[in-house]
């Protein structure tokens, strides 16, 4: 009959020189965190692209300019609402961020009320008297 080891047999050098070899191939690893390359920058620089087009889209461009409403008030429709877009870009950024968390949703927080009030004042309903 083959006598069978368990693993309280293995001696305690065995483990070490594992845990040692394993520590090691770690350390030469290159990490993926530190590589930056171009085709990363695109991607989430196209992500943000398709943001703020369908924010564009979605903020009515068309419907004003088919009812012959002014440009310049169109324009500024548009800017309140990419405002309130950019709040929300920081907001998701700050929460991503581990170091200025705090500064940066309070900073998006502040864009998007700015946006509203902007948006109130041009449909002629101010918040403030």
């Amino acid at each position: 009959m083959a006598k069978h080891r368990r693993f309280s047999d293995n001696s305690q050098d065995d483990s070490i020189q594992n845990d040692e070899k394993a520590e090691l191939q770690e350390q030469n690893s290159p990490s993926e965190k530190t590589s930056f390359d171009l085709r990363t920058t695109l991607l989430s620089g196209t992500k943000y692209a398709y943001i703020i087009s369908a924010v564009a889209l979605l903020s009515g461009i068309f419907t004003p300019l088919t009812l012959e409403i002014e440009i310049e008030d169109v324009i500024f429709g548009m800017l309140s609402i990419f405002l309130g877009l950019a709040g929300g870009i920081v907001i998701f950024l700050g929460i991503k961020n581990q170091k200025l968390t705090k500064i940066m949703v309070c900073a998006g927080l502040g864009m998007m009320f700015i946006s509203l009030i902007l948006i109130y004042e041009s449909t002629n309903h101010p918040l403030t008297n």
